[in-house]
């Protein structure tokens, strides 16, 4: 994990070097700035693969070729054994390997790649510019003064003078004679070829396995952790990795109210490690040290949206306490895309049901994942997503809706990703009662939902929200909460020429959306099943 930033068009260092000034909590362990003809490539650098060799921008011999990347190549071995042996290696870099597959194949080299990406490769005079099929990580380009900007992170861009800023599409590589070129597409809906329930569930294990397995890819010095809620998704992105790492180090944060009874998710989470037996750690936070880390969450963020940031401050205690222990981290994120989890869905059209959750993934990129992102580097942490890994996604696009949910036996609930969960069942990874737990959202679990609403209600009148939103009509402001933060984030944001012109900075309210008909869950530890 790591910042990028560049010029194309001129050789304007000045800017880059601010543009990293801007991320250096991105890559803490070193910084690189490389002048090409008529362009600059900069990297600041978290080092976790070749942690000795590695510095960024990595050359050719002849300088005249270089490369910027964020992210992790979870297949750059098989392919740097695949390259003719006239490359020649100077570090053991995954980046390395993406800087040589393009020299041989061209462009189209990122069709090859498994992983997590944004890059940029200077060729000569040529640039190349590419962000991996999901968009898990962050990228941004803009025009100033007939220049070509881009960086990891929108408070980069602000110091470019650009008039407006974009988000590079997922799934997409651009140069400037192609333009923008799409070479990933999510697949189409085929859930007519997965009925069978036998074959459906040993394919999510065994696929799912894999993913998670791929992404414990590091350097030997570098310690990779587990988030571990006590909710399905990130209890099984720790039990698998638990295989693999002796007491792997495992993460959960919550509070504890005003009678002395500790959130759901401390208490599940325990149970959760106990069987797995990783060395567990908590944080329990307060409500005054919430509404401190408040303003701080809607800067780094980079969005005021309710949903989005309600549910990234207990994701900010999750990395600062993870960051104390490891350098990266698995997360349970996309599950509920995957597998159709989120309980507006129990009421959505089975025969849309499918189509909905691609909708959703398809968004990702400016909801959780950018939370993730922002909120783990933040703290100098790379959060991994196993469930988003392009198999899993294909692999989804096969299911019927009719096992991703499905009536519980007493037939009072319909129980969401019941297909994962049965495909899990009798395996030993984790207890029944966390492998059948009720789904319930992060600020739940954590006990701290309602915090960020309360506040709001004290410090936004009823006149000063309408005053708010009738000054700011592109912005989207549906709430006193989204007023509050809106405020907040002003303070940090205040270019409306650069923020009006993405849609995650106005509001974009795809979290709210999914999340609407969210239920609450009564009693401790409550099953579906």
């Amino acid at each position: 994990m790591c910042g990028i930033a560049g010029c194309y068009g001129a050789k304007d260092v000045e800017t880059v070097n601010r543009m990293l000034d801007a991320m250096e909590h991105r890559g803490p362990d070193d910084r690189g700035v490389y002048n090409f003809s008529g362009a600059v490539l900069g990297h600041t650098r978290l080092s976790i693969v070749d942690v000795a060799g590695g510095h960024q921008p990595i050359l050719t011999a002849d300088g005249q070729t270089g490369i910027i990347c964020n992210g992790e190549i979870y297949n750059f071995r098989q392919i740097r054994e695949g390259l003719p042996p006239s490359y020649e290696f100077t570090t053991d870099s995954d980046t390395e390997v993406i800087l040589h597959l393009y020299r041989e194949k061209g462009p189209e080299c990122v069709k090859e790649l498994d992983g997590m990406f944004a890059f940029a490769i200077m060729d000569g005079g040529k640039l190349l510019l590419a962000r991996d099929s999901i968009g898990i990580k962050p990228l941004y380009y803009g025009y100033a003064d007939g220049r070509f900007y881009f960086s990891s992170e929108l408070g980069a861009m602000t110091l470019a003078g650009v008039d407006e800023v974009h988000e590079f599409p997922a799934g997409s590589y651009y140069t400037p004679e192609s333009g923008f070129v799409e070479y990933y597409k999510l697949p189409e809906i085929r859930e007519h070829l997965l009925a069978d329930f036998d074959e459906a569930s040993r394919l999510i294990r065994e696929t799912f396995i894999a993913a998670v397995k791929k992404r414990l890819l590091s350097d030997k010095l570098i310690h990779v952790g587990s988030f571990c809620s006590g909710g399905l998704d990130s209890s099984l992105v720790a039990a698998i990795a638990a295989e693999e790492i002796p007491n792997l180090h495992t993460f959960v944060v919550g509070m504890i109210d005003a009678d002395g009874n500790e959130s759901d998710d401390l208490k599940a989470s325990r149970i959760a490690a106990e069987h797995i037996g990783s060395t567990h750690h908590e944080l329990i936070f307060t409500e005054d040290e919430y509404y401190e880390a408040l303003p701080i969450v809607i800067k780094k963020l980079e969005s005021y949206d309710p949903s989005l940031v309600r549910c990234a401050v207990p994701c900010y205690f999750t990395c600062k306490l993870a960051a104390d222990y490891v350098t990266v981290v698995l997360t349970g994120e996309g599950a509920d895309e995957i597998f159709t989890g989120y309980h507006y869905m129990k009421h959505y059209p089975t025969d849309e049901l499918n189509e909905e959750a691609m909708r959703c993934i398809g968004n990702l990129h400016n909801i959780n994942l950018q939370r993730a992102d922002r909120m783990g580097m933040l703290f100098s942490l790379e959060l991994r997503v196993p469930f988003l890994d392009t198999a899993m996604i294909d692999l989804a696009t096969k299911i019927p809706p009719e096992l991703k949910i499905r009536q519980s036996e007493d037939g009072e609930s319909m129980i969401e990703k019941w297909i994962l969960r049965k495909a899990f069942e009798g395996t030993g990874y984790l207890p029944e009662e966390i492998l059948w737990r009720y789904k319930v959202q992060y600020t739940q679990g954590a006990g701290c939902e309602s915090l960020g609403e309360k506040l709001a209600e004290s410090e936004v009148s009823e006149d000063e929200y309408q005053r708010i939103k009738a000054e700011n009509p592109d912005a989207v402001i549906n709430s006193r909460e989204a007023a509050y933060y809106f405020k907040i984030f002003r303070e940090f944001h205040p270019q409306d020429s650069v923020l009006g012109s993405i849609g995650i900075w106005t509001g974009f309210d795809f979290a709210e959306e999914r999340e609407q008909v969210q239920g609450t869950v009564d009693g401790d530890l409550k099953h579906v099943r």
